[in-house]
């Protein structure tokens, strides 16, 4: 994967500098600067975990742990939409499996996946709340419920661009 060229990035580099400075004698600095920086960027790639590291004064190591231990972040892109699939008890005895699979397929990711276009992101999730329509996927805020492989890639189509 190629890395994130960060003089194509000055702009995000310099609000992210600026942001540490006004907060920089506050209590847990590492954690709101790294929520700020995936606001910014999108995802935690490696540079600019190293450019946290350096301007609050903590080892590389700690920023790539707590970057890594918390499921907010993330240090591989995601795409612009989210798709969730619910594989909770009542979504998997009704089929989400195959929901799911069928998504792989077309979407050609596996779970946890992102399309070459950074289009969507595919992921397994636990219970949505949504039991009586199970199965259940969520993209972005929207719930689909009482699915049907075959329904996968009419959905997909709305969100294509």
């Amino acid at each position: 994967m190629k890395g994130l060229d960060v003089r194509a990035n000055e702009r995000q580099f310099i609000e992210l500098k600026e942001y540490i400075d006004s907060i920089r004698q506050s209590q847990g600095i590492l954690m709101q600067t790294l929520h700020k920086a995936q606001e910014i960027f999108g995802y935690l790639p490696i540079e600019v975990q190293k450019f946290i590291a350096h301007e609050v004064d903590v080892p590389l190591a700690e920023v790539y742990g707590v970057a890594t231990f918390y499921t907010q972040f993330s240090i591989t892109p995601k795409g612009k939409h989210k798709i969730g699939v619910c594989l909770g008890t009542a979504c998997y005895v009704k089929g989400s499996q195959l929901v799911l699979d069928k998504l792989s397929k077309e979407l050609n990711i596996s779970v946890g996946g992102t399309t070459e276009d950074n289009e969507f992101t595919l992921e397994a999730t636990r219970c949505l709340g949504c039991c009586g329509l199970a199965p259940v996927m969520m993209i972005d805020g929207d719930v689909y419920g009482k699915l049907e492989p075959k329904k996968i890639p009419e959905i997909l189509a709305k969100y294509k661009d």
